[in-house]
């Protein structure tokens, strides 16, 4: 293995790793909160109950999340030393204010967990809300920088060099809105429905509990709306990605050649010695109307682009096929359950709706990993767009193996103690207080006062 193939599969394997439990602190405060303003509005003590046990699954994840990242922010200097002494001074900012969202989520976190019955209710809800929104923004901050990655801006180049640097315009970059508006989307949508499906699964074990059903309930509505959301949000992505990076959409979409009225390629098995992509469908006019609006439009194919300058054409179109279908799975899927949900009045329990449910639980995950995929493999030659070549950023250090290796191992102590902790926290903990203490529908206190 040499040593820039070392680091970048070293670098993948942190990032494939932390995205999951990022994208579950961007969204599960969301949860949690929802469930507890429910119980402010109702009193029904099931909702207290839910918030409590949402918040602690959201304390075991923002844990492991924080020593995944705090990995990350190493190996980007130990790997990469050439691209933090170019791009350090322009993306020091988001990264900053990251740090800073991490450490009020932490704080606010404490406070939410431990201040059941030390402060008033409406503190108490505040301070999950906090959680809340300083997940989402520690999420932003570190897309705005990828971003840049694949826009940059907020200098002048001279010779080789960044001068007159801008951090805000370099935060501010014209991709910044359109990746953290997708990658936001995509955390709630995955990690809702994870949520639902894990407890979908459990209701099927235990089909009369209210518990199960409410966290179904909550989970479903925040996922329908994301689901809902994501597909603009792609369409915005899409055009962004037309007009500014045409190797990387070209890549995506298996375009091969340079034309107006370009077809839309669903699936195939793109072939880059031929330059054709087998077993794929084509809609006539799909790629053109997709990426700007106009069924005549011309699209910039591979054929426009330097050998040396595309991206892994069969990598990225397969990660892309797959993030969109799971995409729209899971819109079927959510619309299916709402549909239900309006004929019968009450949370779906069909069976095979069930089935469906509990199959799209990682199938959210699955999306996000091939996005990033889709993101990074398809910048490729570029660590920094058009700038700095990715084989240019790599460390000198020889040897890359041995922490690569090390760090994998890490990783599946790390995976195997957190599937642990939730597995009890889950299930087992839940069945241990149905066994020592009666249901309880008359509301609990909860909260020191008001």
């Amino acid at each position: 293995m040499s040593d820039l193939l070392a680091a970048r599969s070293q670098m993948a394997m942190s990032l494939g790793f932390h995205i999951i439990f990022a994208s579950i602190g961007i969204a599960m405060p969301l949860l949690m909160v929802i469930a507890e303003g429910m119980w402010l509005r109702t009193g029904n003590a099931t909702y207290l109950k839910l918030a409590k046990r949402w918040a602690k699954g959201t304390a075991i994840l923002f844990a492991v999340g924080a020593v995944s990242g705090t990995v990350l922010s190493f190996e980007l200097g130990l790997l990469w030393p050439h691209f933090m002494e170019w791009a350090g001074p322009l993306i020091g900012m988001p990264f900053s204010l990251e740090g800073f969202a991490f450490f009020t989520e932490a704080i606010f976190l404490g406070i939410y967990l431990y201040g059941w019955e030390r402060v008033g209710r409406r503190a108490h809800w505040f301070a999950g809300w906090m959680v809340a929104l300083s997940g989402v923004l520690s999420g932003i901050f570190v897309v705005m920088a990828n971003a840049w990655m694949n826009q940059p801006t907020g200098f002048d180049l001279v010779d080789g060099q960044p001068v007159n640097i801008d951090p805000v315009a370099a935060m501010f970059n014209p991709a910044a809105f359109q990746q953290t508006l997708h990658m936001t989307i995509a955390a709630f949508l995955a990690t809702a429905f994870a949520v639902a499906a894990i407890h979908t699964a459990l209701l099927r074990r235990d089909s009369e509990s209210d518990f199960h059903r409410k966290a179904i309930a909550i989970a479903l509505s925040v996922g329908l709306v994301a689901a809902i959301l994501q597909p603009i949000s792609g369409d915005i992505s899409a055009r962004f990605l037309a007009d500014n990076q045409p190797a990387k959409l070209a890549a995506l979409e298996a375009q091969w050649q340079t034309e107006a009225g370009a077809s839309l390629t669903l699936g195939g098995i793109p072939d880059e010695e031929s330059q054709t992509t087998r077993f794929g469908i084509e809609i006539p006019y799909g790629l053109s109307l997709l990426a700007h609006h106009d069924p005549d439009a011309e699209i910039t194919g591979l054929d426009a682009i330097p050998a040396d300058e595309q991206p892994p054409v069969a990598i990225v179109h397969i990660a892309f096929q797959i993030m969109v279908g799971i995409g729209f799975t899971l819109l079927g899927v959510g619309l299916w359950g709402a549909v239900l949900a309006w004929r019968r009045r009450e949370l779906p329990t069909h069976p095979w709706f069930q089935r469906a449910l509990m199959l799209c639980g990682p199938l959210g995950f699955i999306a996000i990993e091939s996005g990033w995929v889709v993101t990074e493999v398809g910048r490729q030659p570029w660590v920094i767009y058009g700038i700095l070549r990715t084989e240019d950023a790599v460390t000198d250090v020889p040897n890359l193996v041995v922490p690569f290796v090390s760090f994998t191992v890490l990783y599946i102590f790390l995976a195997i103690a957190t599937a642990w902790l939730l597995y009890r926290q889950v299930v087992i903990e839940p069945r241990e207080e149905e066994r020592q203490t009666a249901p309880d529908t008359t509301g609990e206190p909860g909260y020191a006062g008001s």
